[in-house]
């Protein structure tokens, strides 16, 4: 019984006549049925084991353009070979590796001939066929089908490939987060609406984006529904991707799988002994800002140049919208009359969910900074830098796109973050990822970090911002290490990193990408932030003073006012102010802030910002919402009036310690809610998603101490 193998390759890379010099005179020609397309079968034995090798058309990719790579690839789909011999010239290396990733793509057990490598040699091209071999995952042998050069030893990796048994996992590239989406959503319709097809359901929707004729003319026989769905997706991306990167998804696609390709090569696996290739830009820029020494400088004063950028310009917004609310709330404290309502407006919406919306322009123009380094290929680059820091702390180098999906630089968020995460074929490296990736600044965060930064490091808030995501890698990579060597054991893989080519950003891009996500915190703010804010403002003013207390103060009225002093207003106000802050610390969320205080006080968090944090297991941006219902309604100096900011720098229990210790809290402790429910799914079981809630409280908590102590001993200043 023989093992029937498929030699494919691109025209001209010695695919013909290395299988001649395989199979010699046992071979014959014929036509593929209903086709006029020629099919070569031939055998080879090897130690007592006869295979069946198919000769397929050359082709440059399994996108079908052409009658001979329909024929090639419905070969492979259809009769299933045991695997595949890709032979791929030497000296076009990156070239040819393309239809190699197409084919690991579609889930076939692939063996690579390294073909004409003397000619690669004479080029002055080294090629680490070892290496090449490690990275992707699959048998390399150099060979020279000229001479047979290598052909014994090509057949050999092959059978043992085939005797392994091993079911080759199709290879999952990112092709970006748009594009990642799209797959996705389109792979779920797949696996519900193709029941038994043979075609993998994520190449399937591949080659939908890729305007494959023979695919969508499948789909939309075998059913039309289902057709219609998928083309409305891809309609969809292709006018997000048009408008945005001025292109159209086959060539996102294509770039992304060049990237992955590219990655691949600048890990040591080629060289070149004459310089006779000429570079292209974006290999001539990546000699700079890939350097080992001069990429990190560039790195860090990228990061540093985003957050000057952002707090520099978002000032003028930011001060316009802190008036508009400071109006809103001066209008409705005289409009409106006392009681209840007047409560609820000001401070649960206005100075709590309003009081989100105030950072809207910081978001925005942290969005704007990172969509153009997003959009011109660097935040790539920045993945591909960090591969090695990450292979230290236990963690596989594709780890770092789910770290700055998560917000890395600032701005991201750990639901996709988390996500991006499938792309990771360790089990054990998928789950330090995704448990550690909600340590990254989020787009929740950023407005708890600019109010203390803005209220207590005034004058350095670049360098500060710089600072705090430091503090959040370097926590992600020794928590990382830390899960790596107890609880999630295990040895780490190689990683490949695609570097798509760069780009100058489209404004147009630019201002579309700015705009979704600022838009999703708007909204966010004023939904479920909202939802959140009135139901703390709820929890912060029931029950109520009981009648006692409430007679109490106003006996001190009535004695103020009998006494008829010349501060009598003053004295006035004063009790309104105690009562008020009584009330507050009566009421349900008082009650558990203040119950929380005895263990909090540690890290220097009163009552009120317990309150806060209790909250922000919610989101995150509801800790600064809550802040400001807390100080509205139990505002201790009722005489000074202004932001959030300028409250809590003028209060006697905050000061840049206490600030810090809460920046860094914030940084590590549980992801949110829609978090957590994500982890679970991903990992499989909600004790993970338990153990994020747990694992990140107890680090935060520990650090912020760590921070309140020695910095109020007088290390830090004050």
């Amino acid at each position: 019984m023989s093992t029937t193998i498929a030699l494919a390759g691109n025209p001209n890379s010695g695919k013909t006549t290395l299988f001649n010099a395989l199979t010699g005179a046992r071979q014959h020609v014929g036509n593929y049925p209903g086709v006029t397309v020629e099919r070569k079968e031939g055998s080879y034995v090897e130690n007592g084991q006869t295979f069946k090798l198919i000769d397929l058309p050359g082709m440059y990719s399994l996108t079908a353009y052409s009658l001979e790579e329909v024929v090639a690839r419905d070969f492979l789909v259809q009769e299933r070979p045991a695997a595949i011999v890709n032979i791929i010239d030497a000296s076009n290396l990156e070239r040819n590796l393309y239809l190699t990733v197409q084919f690991m793509e579609l889930g076939v057990p692939v063996c690579i001939a390294l073909n004409m490598i003397d000619a690669a040699q004479k080029r002055g091209i080294e090629i680490n066929g070892a290496k090449l071999s490690e990275l992707m995952g699959v048998p390399v042998v150099p060979t020279v089908a000229r001479s047979g050069q290598g052909k014994s030893e090509l057949m050999q990796a092959t059978g043992q490939l085939i005797m392994a048994g091993k079911k080759m996992p199709p290879l999952v590239i990112s092709y970006g987060e748009d594009v990642d989406l799209a797959l996705q959503e389109m792979e779920q319709e797949i696996v519900t609406g193709f029941s038994n097809c043979a075609y993998p359901p994520r190449w399937l929707a591949l080659k939908i984006l890729e305007n494959d004729e023979q695919i969508l003319d499948f789909c939309q026989k075998e059913n039309p529904e289902l057709y219609n769905r998928l083309e409305a997706i891809k309609a969809r991306l292709a006018r997000h991707i048009s408008s945005t990167l001025d292109t159209c998804p086959e060539a996102v696609i294509a770039d992304h799988r060049y990237g992955y390709i590219k990655a691949i090569l600048k890990q040591g696996v080629i060289s070149h002994n004459q310089d006779q290739d000429r570079l292209f830009i974006s290999d001539r820029i990546d000699q700079v800002v890939t350097n080992r020494f001069a990429g990190p400088l560039i790195m860090l004063a990228v990061i540093m140049g985003l957050y000057h950028f952002t707090f520099t310009y978002s000032e003028l917004p930011v001060a316009w919208l802190e008036g508009l609310f400071g109006w809103l709330s001066g209008v409705a404290e005289a409009g409106l009359p006392d009681g209840l309502l007047k409560s609820l407006i000001i401070a649960g919406v206005i100075d709590g969910a309003g009081g989100v919306l105030g950072f809207a322009p910081i978001i925005m123009f942290m969005f704007f900074g990172i969509a153009i380094l997003e959009d011109s290929g660097y935040l790539a680059r920045v993945a591909f830098m960090l591969d090695r820091v990450f292979r230290s702390f236990g963690l596989h180098g594709a780890s770092v796109m789910p770290f700055i999906v998560s917000g890395g630089i600032a701005g991201g968020c750990a639901v996709p973050g988390v996500m991006a995460t499938r792309t990771l074929k360790s089990p054990r490296e998928r789950l330090a990822t995704l448990l550690t990736a909600p340590f990254m600044n989020c787009g929740a965060k950023l407005p708890v970090f600019a109010l203390l930064v803005g209220a207590f490091f005034a004058q350095n808030e670049a360098r500060v911002m710089l600072i705090i995501t430091l503090i959040a890698w370097c926590g992600a990579l020794l928590s990382a290490k830390l899960l790596r060597s107890t609880v999630i054991r295990g040895e780490s893989t190689p990683f490949v990193m695609e570097l798509p080519p760069y780009r100058l950003p489209t404004f147009r891009g630019l201002l579309i990408h700015t705009w979704e996500r600022t838009w999703q915190y708007v909204k966010k703010a004023g939904t479920i932030i909202l939802a959140i804010s009135i139901l703390l403002w709820a929890l912060m003013t029931f029950p109520g003073l009981p009648e006692t207390r409430q007679e109490a103060f106003e006996q001190q009225r009535e004695t103020v006012t009998a006494a008829a002093a010349e501060d009598m207003e003053e004295q006035l106000l004063r009790i309104d102010a105690q009562e008020a802050e009584a009330a507050l610390r009566h009421s349900i969320a008082g009650q558990i802030g203040t119950a929380m205080e005895s263990v909090t006080s540690l890290a220097g968090f009163d009552w009120r910002t317990n309150i806060a944090l209790v909250g922000g297991f919610a989101a995150k941006e509801v800790v600064v919402s809550t802040l400001g219902t807390a100080y509205s309604l139990g505002e201790v100096d009722p005489e000074e009036t202004g932001s959030l900011a300028a409250t809590l720098a003028k209060d006697p229990n905050w000061n840049p310690v206490v600030a810090f210790a809460l920046i860094v809290f914030t940084i590590f402790y549980a992801p949110c809610f829609v978090t957590v429910v994500c982890i679970a799914r991903e990992a499989g079981s909600w004790k993970w998603g338990a153990f994020s809630i747990v694992f990140n409280t107890a680090i935060a908590f520990g650090l912020a101490v760590l921070v309140y102590q020695i910095g109020s001993r007088g290390i830090f200043g004050a």
